[in-house]
């Protein structure tokens, strides 16, 4: 069973329209197991998987 991701946007993105969308895989059963990013300019293009760890580095490098 394939649960639909539920894409927001994310606190990084500017104001001028520069987008970044973001969605958790796994929060339904309890833990967050992948982190996919996409470029809310183009939803049905390619997006990024990165495991929650990558993610959680990336976003304390600020």
């Amino acid at each position: 069973m394939s649960v639909a991701l539920q894409w927001f946007k994310s606190t990084y993105s500017s104001e001028e329209g520069e987008c970044l969308e973001v969605a958790y895989s796994g929060p339904q059963f309890g833990n967050v197991t992948a982190v996919h990013l996409r470029d809310s300019k183009n939803p049905a293009g390619h997006h990024l998987r990165v495991s929650q760890e990558a993610w959680a580095s990336f976003t304390a490098a600020q």
